[in-house]
């Protein structure tokens, strides 16, 4: 069933989360006539501040204060992945809907019980994806069918970073499992093939002295789909990384889509065709005016909290081959 939400402009707005995503989330909403940005809570005073006077706004002591507040409709959640679930969970109990970044959670059981719990309350929960708004995605859609039945996928993201600085990105307890954490890998993947039937996994961690934090991370999964797609998953960063590689490569029976960054080719044999890929700027503003859509006219979202759980699934899959040295079958 179609959820309807009856809503009165301008839609006041809190947000949990002074980084960037929360940044570009709030001059969106700044500049929609529909929305008033009211109140921010961050970890860090300063940055709090920096984004008080920058957005003319106050800001609230805690985030338990934000999303119980009586004057607000809407929170949006773009603070540590440890803290998503609990805030969510929270925020549509108080009766808020719910703009979160993914992922939804770190769990998949509470992931599906946040679902329940947004129906049960009839309140809208959002989870970002804007890589499926993205340029390489949409020319993914767009160029699929040139290559075929697709066979193999590879999807590589690895970011050296040295020093590896000392932030929630690289604490394992805020983070969470890499391929749960980047989310949008394994994603990107079941939204263009579909159901997986079984997920093998390998990750490494390389510890800082200090407890809790991470040098480096390399995360590996391989999926196999319903379809007979076999799909290889790398996530790895910090310093044990050393060459950069942003890269998603489809072979199919009639071509080849290779994407380096923002770089598309459609290769047949000899024959190289460079493709038109969209730009990713401006993609939280996009979401940001589809979700206010939404809520005002109905209009749909271009992904469903449904989805996005069940990537979550996946990854905890993911998750659970990694720990228990075996390979994790989804019913």
């Amino acid at each position: 069933m179609t959820q309807s939400f009856s809503i009165t402009a301008p839609l006041k707005v809190g947000i949990v989360g002074t980084g960037y995503a929360a940044q570009r989330r709030a001059e969106a909403i700044q500049t929609d006539e529909r929305s008033q940005l009211c109140f921010v809570t961050g970890n860090t005073p300063e940055h709090t501040d920096e984004f008080c006077q920058t957005f003319g706004i106050n800001s609230l002591t805690s985030w338990q204060q934000l999303v119980n507040h009586s004057d607000l409709d809407l929170v949006i959640i773009g603070t540590i992945n440890r803290d998503h679930g609990l805030i969510a969970q929270a925020a549509l109990q108080s009766g808020k809907h719910v703009i979160i970044e993914y992922p939804l959670a770190l769990d998949y059981l509470v992931g599906k019980d946040l679902l329940e719990l947004a129906k049960k309350q009839n309140k809208l929960l959002h989870i970002e994806h804007i890589e499926l708004l993205g340029g390489v995605h949409q020319a993914l859609r767009r160029y699929l069918p040139e290559i075929g039945e697709v066979f193999y996928a590879r999807y590589a993201t690895i970011m050296p970073q040295n020093p590896a600085p000392r932030r929630w990105t690289y604490h394992s307890e805020s983070f969470g499992f890499p391929l749960i954490a980047a989310l949008s890998r394994l994603h990107r993947l079941t939204d263009l093939f579909g159901s997986v039937v079984s997920v093998t996994c390998q990750s490494r961690f390389w510890d800082a002295p200090e407890t809790g934090y991470f040098r480096g991370c390399f995360c590996n999964a391989q999926l196999q789909f319903q379809n007979g797609l076999m799909a290889d998953t790398v996530y790895a960063k910090g310093e044990i990384c050393w060459q950069g590689d942003r890269s998603f490569v489809l072979h199919g029976d009639q071509g080849t889509l290779s994407f380096d960054g923002e770089q598309g080719k459609l290769i047949r044999g000899e024959e190289m065709t460079d493709l038109e890929v969209g730009s990713r700027r401006g993609l939280f503003a996009m979401d940001t005016q589809k979700v206010l859509d939404h809520l005002f006219n109905g209009s749909p979202l271009y992904v469903q909290p449904e989805a996005s759980l069940y990537a979550l699934q996946v990854a905890e899959a993911a998750y659970q081959s990694s720990k228990q040295g075996k390979t994790i079958f989804l019913a």
